[in-house]
């Protein structure tokens, strides 16, 4: 199998390109940055006002209009035209800023823009493969200009964070995912390409809208549609061979079983289903040195039966196991809970992904009757229904537990199960907390409790880093294990003090760095890597990170 390309560090660039040819390519252009030694040699003399300022000076101009604009989406809309003018200083911006600038290029903001996306569209980002490239899909791929692509984050749109089939407009899913790479994990940005695959959509909202960018017809299913992910696969093989695929919100169905098609196959991993996962058990590790107890002796219930809900039972599970904890002991600590009540064996309904944690008991259809009943020392919310975690549910959870885990990780914040401060004021403080989507400092009591995202921005860059720098052939559970360890290592005494489960965002590149030499570690333990070993694994991995200060032309 080939290798993926490595991030290379980023030497001073070498221009063919003159004039308003860099000033217009988002990957050369530093606009008034540029000294007057680069104004000269590139030909841009008299086409930017003779004030040179630094990147610092760029930031803060950046950051006045930003707060000036009355709303999300219109610094959304500001910052994506940024990106596509100048890389480096989008990616400074997003580095230095990130409790600011993130919940804007992504998570809640992302859902909204995908929702109004042909109507904000300006400049195509990344790639469309639709229905009707079919038969050709490699010979698309090659219109990419770049060669190096490391990483590939694609998605059809059909569940695209709570808000359901989005079709086209979901291609804000990609970008914003691999802005994230790039900031978080100092993936370059060349070396990440955002894909839609446009199979068409069953919105009949979107279908109607004249200003829709995507296919005007439904869905293809079955066979075809298969068909058209084989062939999608192995183009993406043959035109960048060895690259990590990452799948990113389709419809569970699909999702489970693309999983299970490729994972042998290529080196892919699915983040909802197993990213939301690792940032759930590092967020259990850290709750666990609060209260002292054991995983092992924990008893969880999701709401939602989901790709997410899954994916953490899956992991909770394998870690019990790796705690010697009999495989049926471990299951039978994990609970679903969907929209037609708890996951028995007696239901009729169930999906294959389902009946590992379909145990004997009585159907429950209301939620608060399972937390009375089952006695979960934490609830996950990965359901999509805002407000689904209730004051008598939380209350409930309050008199089982000494400290509740409570989990509201459904995004955007408008699908959130409850707010920090619900949670917080319903418990009287004793809830440890965490969400999908940014919730403010809470004072509660004199006491301000500072609630951290349990996002997997925390996790899949890191994953991503560490797959791409040992060259590894596949993704597996066991690096998952070791990110979400990793990144429960990295909360302070101070943070949960405060009760913050994770660390703060401004840290990100440096957890990223963490869990990625934790990840490449795995990979070579389990004979997965296809790069040599370096002695200095962790400052290896530092040296690959892309680093969006300028750097000179001349």
């Amino acid at each position: 199998m080939a290798q993926p390309p490595s991030p290379p560090p980023t030497p001073r660039p070498k221009l063919t390109a003159r004039g308003v040819a860099i000033l217009h390519n988002p990957a050369l252009n530093k606009g008034t940055a540029f000294t007057d030694a680069e104004r000269d040699a590139l030909g841009l003399r008299g086409l930017l006002p003779p004030h040179v300022a630094t990147q610092e000076l760029q930031m803060e101009r950046i950051l006045e209009n930003f707060h000036r604009l009355p709303d999300d989406l219109e610094r959304y809309k500001y910052l994506a035209a940024l990106l596509n003018r100048n890389e480096s200083l989008f990616f400074r911006v997003l580095i230095d800023h990130p409790d600011e600038i993130m919940p804007v290029v992504y998570t809640p903001t992302v859902g909204l823009a995908c929702q109004l996306f042909g109507h904000i569209f300006e400049r195509p980002r990344g790639m469309f493969l639709c229905a009707d490239d079919r038969g050709r899909m490699a010979e698309v791929l090659r219109n990419w200009p770049y060669r190096e692509v490391s990483i590939i984050v694609v998605s059809d749109g059909e569940r695209i964070l709570g808000l359901g089939d989005l079709g086209a407009n979901g291609m804000g899913i990609p970008v914003g995912k691999l802005a994230l790479y790039t900031a978080a994990a100092g993936i370059p940005p060349s070396q990440c390409l955002p894909i839609l695959l446009d199979v068409g959509t069953e919105n009949r909202a979107l279908l109607a809208d004249p200003l829709y960018v995507g296919l005007r017809r439904p869905r293809l299913r079955g066979a075809e549609y298969d068909a058209f992910l084989e062939e999608f696969v192995l183009a993406t093989q043959e035109v960048f061979p060895g690259v990590l695929v990452q799948f990113e919100d389709f419809a569970t169905s699909h999702a489970f079983e693309l999983l299970r098609r490729y994972r042998d196959r290529i080196c892919t991993f699915n983040d909802d289903i197993q990213g939301t996962a690792a940032v759930t058990m590092a967020g259990f590790y850290s709750a666990l040195r609060v209260t002292g107890g054991r995983l092992a002796d924990q008893r969880i219930l999701c709401l939602g039966a989901g790709e997410a809900a899954t994916g953490i039972c899956d992991l909770v599970t394998a870690a019990m196991r790796a705690e010697a904890v009999p495989d049926a002991q471990a299951r039978a600590r994990c609970w679903l809970f969907n929209s037609k009540g708890l996951v028995v064996k007696a239901r009729t309904d169930l999906a294959p992904h389902h009946r590992p944690y379909a145990h004997d008991h009585v159907q429950l259809t209301d939620f608060l009757a399972a937390v009375e009943t089952l006695k979960p020392t934490a609830i996950v919310g990965v359901s999509g229904v805002a407000h689904a975690f209730t004051q008598p549910i939380v209350e409930a959870m309050t008199r089982l537990n000494p400290r509740p885990i409570v989990f509201a990780l459904s995004n955007p914040t408008s699908k959130s199960e409850c707010s920090a401060e619900e949670a917080y004021r319903w418990s009287r403080g004793r809830a440890l907390f965490a969400s999908g989507s940014p919730f403010p400092p809470v004072t509660l009591d004199g006491r301000t409790l500072v609630p951290r995202q349990g996002n997997n921005c925390y996790i899949f860059p890191g994953v991503g880093l560490g797959v791409i720098a040992a060259g590894a052939r596949h993704v597996t559970h066991e690096m998952f294990s070791a990110a979400a360890v990793t990144l429960a290592g990295q909360v302070t005494e101070v943070d949960l003090a405060q009760g913050s489960l994770y660390p703060p965002l401004g840290q990100v590149r440096e957890v990223s760095a963490r869990i990625a030499a934790a990840v490449a570690e795995v990979a070579y333990r389990h004979g997965l890597a296809t790069r040599p070993e370096p002695k200095d694994l962790l400052g290896h991995i530092q040296s690959l990170m892309f680093d969006p200060r300028y750097r000179s032309y001349v």
